[in-house]
């Protein structure tokens, strides 16, 4: 064997090896950026394709892969909160659905095919690994999803449902007078829009 040959033997050699350096750093399920595989590897674009090729990593959209995790009934695709989380770089979002309103018993029945993304960084509509989310720039929101939390933000999106508004309204705000006051006076004043606030400080004082 030539020196040439031997040195582009090696070559490969070492370029299998940090690839497979890069994938012990992998986890399964999660969701990566390029940027998170920098680290990881200094051949990065070269390694994504091999990964990729190889089916280790699926693209979801530009620049950014999951590691599925291996089940028993094929790959199963990384969670909401890990994709939208490497999207974002970031941690402070709140997952959200229309489907929640159908729970509070308001006469809400439709099903969407989308997830709701309240953050600090994107707005707009963005397709992540065949899923739908909608990307909404908000000040403030909760950690977590509470019913105090739904009904206002029900109110916030009325236009947008399928439903007959008034029919819904009126139901909401029925609710509303049973509600937890304190915990609901809380979320209308942190998360209300201004026509939200209106409309439940005139529910309560006709109450």
């Amino acid at each position: 064997m030539g020196k040439l040959a031997i040195r582009l033997f090696l070559r490969i050699l070492l370029s299998m090896t940090k690839l497979e350096e890069l994938k012990t750093h992998l986890k399964a399920g999660q969701a990566y950026r390029r940027a998170d595989l920098i680290r990881w590897s200094t051949s990065v674009d070269r390694h994504i394709k091999q990964l990729v090729e190889g089916g280790v990593l699926k693209k979801v959209s530009g620049g950014l892969y999951i590691y599925p995790k291996e089940t028993a009934v094929g790959p199963a695709p990384a969670s909401d909160k890990d994709i939208v989380a490497a999207f974002l770089r970031d941690h402070r979002f709140l997952l959200a659905s229309p489907n929640a309103y159908n729970s509070l018993g308001v006469g809400t029945t439709q099903l969407y095919d989308r997830t709701v993304v309240y953050n600090h960084k994107r707005h707009g509509e963005f397709q992540l690994g065949g899923r739908k989310y909608a990307f909404r720039v908000k000040p403030r929101f909760p950690k977590s999803l509470t019913t105090e939390f739904l009904l206002v933000d029900l109110v916030n999106n009325l236009d947008q449902l399928a439903e007959t508004k008034d029919d819904v309204l009126k139901r909401v705000m029925k609710r509303a007078v049973a509600a937890d006051k304190p915990r609901l006076r809380r979320a209308v004043h942190e998360y209300g829009n201004e026509r939200t606030k209106r409309l439940f400080e005139q529910a309560r004082q006709s109450a």
